[in-house]
């Protein structure tokens, strides 16, 4: 493996990013008044994002990776997103298992 500087400060560019969007969020929420309507679209914004990282593998996978996705999309839609992942990466095991992936 070799070291290339490029990708180092590729990575450490998008970390930073990524740190300062959370931050950012954090410290300009406690000035915002969240009403109803807004509570509810700044809560809709994680399944969204599940599923825009999870729509193309159920796309472009095996039965066992698209009816995993399904799963973690019902299961996304009452509970919580960590309980929903891992829902979705317990399901595709075990129909990998059973044969179907």
């Amino acid at each position: 493996m070799t070291f290339d500087l490029q990708t180092l400060l590729a990575i450490l560019a998008m970390a930073a990013a990524t740190i300062l969007t959370r931050v950012s969020g954090l410290f300009l929420l406690r000035y915002v008044s969240l009403d109803g309507s807004r509570r509810k679209a700044i809560e809709s914004i994680p399944p969204a994002v599940l599923m825009a990282v999870v729509a193309p593998t159920a796309f472009a996978t095996g039965i066992a990776e698209s009816a995993a996705c399904a799963v973690t999309a019902l299961a996304a839609l009452r509970l919580p997103m960590l309980v929903a992942v891992a829902t979705g990466v317990v399901c595709v095991a075990l129909l990998r298992a059973i044969g179907f992936g």
